[in-house]
Parts: structure tokens; C-alpha cells; sequence
């Protein structure tokens, strides 16, 4: 994959793209990181998750954006400035508006559900990873497929979390599923 790295208003990101001549029929991923990647050194993006992946040559069919978020912030404080950066992103790609999905681990599956729950129906799909939220405004992806993934060994981020989420969206007849990691800690 193709590595694109760059500064939208005073946030890092890379994108990843594959090696191809028209991207317009791909979608846009977008990954989001945990507490310990945040900082000024974008490459720390490059130590978990999707971009290290896609580093040790895993492919991907779509256009990867992997903001990094600035230390002194969590991603649930930076969401306007957050979804700015993907719109941008989208429109540069030409990405159409229903394939757009975001995922991410620990701070970042916090941030994945935030997303969900503050742009509501704008993602195709959300997949927090050992991730939580305000589960009464769970309301908001009833309508939105939701993916999520929790280790049931997770001490730093308690299972519950995600699942009090799904259950809420299973009340209002959501397209949800939680897959738990039998004997998986939080990382």
C-alpha cells in the first residue's frame, strides 16, 4: 500500500491507499488509535492496530486514514475537529458518502462509538474495539451496523463497557453484534 503522510489543523495523520488508478469505487476506513500512540511523532500510529498491518504488508481494498491525536487531548474532545479531517479526506479520494466506516482500539473504540453517536447515519458502519460509551445516547446508531470486539480478560477496559452499549441498541432493534475474545486481555 501507498503511504501518504500529512498535518490537517494541528492533527497528524497517514493515509494508506492501494496501489491502483481509480480509487472513486473504494471505501474509506478510518482507524483510530489508543492513549499510548497520541503525541507529535506520527509513526507511534504505526505500533498497533490497521497501520501496523498494513506496515508488516497486510493489503487492504480501501483508502486507510489514521489520524493521530495530539497529547494533550482523547479523541471524545476532538470529534468536530476529527470529522473535519475525514470529510477532507473524503472529498480528496472522492469516497462516496456511504462508504465511510471507522474503527479503533481501547481510547480509540471510545472514540469509534463517540463518532457513531455524534454523527449519526453518517458511517456505513462503526467497530469499536475494547472500547465504551454514554450507552442512553446509543439511540443514535440503532440504524448504523455496529461491530464491536472485547477481550473478556480486558482489566483495563472492563467488558462491560461494550456490552451495556450493545445491549442498548439491541433494545432498539439495532443492527449490533459484540464478538467477546475468550481469553483476551486488552491488548
Amino acid at each position: 500500500m501507498l503511504k501518504k503522510v500529512n498535518k490537517f489543523n494541528e492533527m497528524n495523520y497517514i493515509v494508506y491507499t492501494p496501489d491502483c488508478n481509480d480509487m472513486s469505487e473504494l471505501p474509506l476506513m478510518i482507524y483510530l488509535h489508543g492513549a499510548g500512540e497520541r503525541g507529535a511523532n506520527v509513526q507511534h500510529v504505526e505500533k498497533i492496530g490497521v497501520p501496523k498491518m498494513i506496515k508488516e504488508g497486510r493489503e487492504y481494498e480501501a483508502v486507510v486514514l489514521c489520524p493521530q491525536c495530539p497529547a494533550q487531548f482523547v479523541w471524545d474532545n476532538i470529534v468536530v475537529e476529527l470529522k473535519a479531517l475525514i470529510d477532507k479526506i473524503a472529498d480528496e479520494y472522492h469516497i462516496k458518502k456511504d462508504r465511510i466506516c471507522i474503527t479503533g482500539s481501547s481510547m480509540g473504540g471510545f472514540g469509534t462509538w463517540m463518532m457513531g453517536l455524534t454523527y449519526r447515519n453518517f458511517f456505513s458502519a462503526i467497530g469499536p474495539v475494547a472500547g465504551g460509551a454514554m450507552a442512553w445516547r446509543c439511540y443514535n446508531l440503532k440504524t448504523t451496523p455496529v461491530f464491536a470486539i472485547h477481550g473478556d480478560k480486558d482489566d483495563a477496559v472492563s467488558l462491560e463497557y461494550s456490552e451495556f452499549c450493545v445491549n442498548v441498541i439491541n433494545g432498539y432493534k439495532g443492527n449490533v453484534k459484540l464478538k467477546i475474545l475468550k481469553g483476551f486481555g486488552h491488548n
